[in-house]
């Protein structure tokens, strides 16, 4: 029973890493577009690239998302050593400061302050 949980882990891990990367990819093909047909139409172009960037960078955000959760599963229910679980804290870290950090770039303020430019039905 316990390979089964592994293989199914193993396998919806795997998954759910696949869709954080195309998440990014797909989101970071929609941003080049918006970009282009931004440039393409000589329209207010610094509305083209905000709209890009704030497409990107949320685009990056949710993908991030979906990686943790494919490392936190395929840590806890396929690879549970001292080693796997260091490894995971590090990548968690890591990815938690970039997310972190994209996060405050987007919005322009600290994750803990009010801003105009979060989305007002949010609560913070």
């Amino acid at each position: 029973m316990q390979e089964y949980v592994k293989t199914i882990a193993s396998w919806s891990a795997g998954a759910i890493e696949m869709a954080g990367i195309s998440i990014i990819v797909a989101v970071a093909g929609y941003a080049l577009f918006v970009m282009v047909v931004g440039l393409i139409k000589r329209s207010n172009l610094k509305e083209a690239f905000q709209t890009s960037r704030q497409s990107l960078g949320q685009g990056i955000l949710l993908g991030l998302e979906f990686l943790v959760a494919a490392d936190i599963i395929h840590t806890v229910a396929v690879e549970l050593t001292w080693e796997s679980i260091g490894v995971l804290a590090v990548v968690v870290v890591i990815r938690t400061f970039l997310s972190f950090t994209l996060d405050v770039e987007l919005t322009g303020s600290w994750p803990w302050h009010a801003s105009k430019s979060r989305d007002p039905d949010l609560k913070p």
